[in-house]
């Protein structure tokens, strides 16, 4: 039982942090490649399909990690699921004031404060992208290690 929790958990790291990465290697730096008022477009249904997956992937890797450890898995394994699972605040606290000023009805998709503001989500989804990463890290290591 122990090893399927440590997989679940591993897995759900894992893919979130590519899934991460590639938003913030990939995706959002194109859209930022196109004028801002298509950004801003192209932003907005990308950004709540991914919130369901990626959101569900944290919490699934969160709550595993965790299992893993109270089932006799090593310390290492709370502290990897304490990390993905800094994700979910780090969003609402930090990331959820800009994506609701993305989605102000009325705003000015073309505008320059909505340039800044897509910066701005830019730089704080890397926080969940590194966030993330140290994590698997962290699994990873836990599961070589044994």
């Amino acid at each position: 039982m122990l090893t399927v929790i440590e997989f679940i958990a591993v897995l759900s790291c894992t893919i979130f942090t590519g899934a991460a990465i590639y938003i913030n290697l990939v995706e959002h730096p194109a859209r930022m490649g196109c004028d801002t008022k298509t950004a801003a477009t192209v932003w907005a249904p990308s950004y709540k399909r991914a919130t369901v997956m990626q959101a569900s992937l944290a919490i699934l890797s969160f709550l595993s990690g965790v299992s893993a450890w109270l089932l006799g898995g090593s310390v290492i394994w709370f502290i990897g699921a304490v990390v993905i699972g800094l994700v979910v605040p780090f969003t609402f606290i930090a990331i959820m004031p800009t994506n609701h000023q993305l989605l102000e009805p009325g705003r000015d998709l073309a505008s320059e404060e909505t340039k800044k503001l897509l910066e701005k989500w830019g730089t704080l989804h890397a926080v969940r992208s590194v966030l993330s990463l140290v994590a698997s890290v962290i699994y990873l290591a836990l599961l070589l290690a044994a």
